[in-house]
């Protein structure tokens, strides 16, 4: 039984691991949804992120995917408003040539019906480049 307990509180503190410090070297991406959505980092440049609560990039050109998730009332539509939310994944790609050596930046997302649209901006909040909605898909 302790081994079990030991376990499961090992996994639960995984999940709370504090951010890691930001590399001077590199570009730092935070995300930002409103509270009840999700939005992770997905993919740098096609490769899958070790962490899906940011981004840490090298100086240049970057391509950013995110996973943005979020329900939809009402089953989506129709006219049975009583149905059960429907839950949304959307997949959002954002294009920068400029990203910087110690710049903060932060990519937003919000929901738009049955898709999304996301911003990344930089620290004045100036948007550097909209979001190209990949797909959107429904589960639950």
């Amino acid at each position: 039984m302790r081994p079990l307990f030991l376990l499961t509180l090992l996994s639960l503190s995984a999940c709370a691991s504090p951010l890691p410090p930001p590399d001077p070297q590199q570009a730092w991406v935070t995300l930002y949804a409103s509270a009840g959505y999700t939005l992770m980092a997905h993919k740098l440049d096609d490769q899958q992120t070790p962490d899906g609560r940011y981004f840490q990039v090298s100086p240049g050109a970057h391509t950013l995917d995110v996973r943005f998730q979020f329900e939809v009332a009402g089953g989506g539509g129709g006219s049975d408003f009583n149905s059960e939310p429907l839950q949304m994944t959307c997949h959002l790609r954002l294009q920068y040539d400029g990203f910087a050596a110690g710049q903060q930046y932060r990519i937003e997302a919000r929901p738009l019906l049955m898709k999304a649209q996301g911003w990344l901006y930089d620290s004045q909040r100036r948007v550097l480049a909209r979001a190209k909605v990949l797909r959107c898909n429904t589960f639950g």
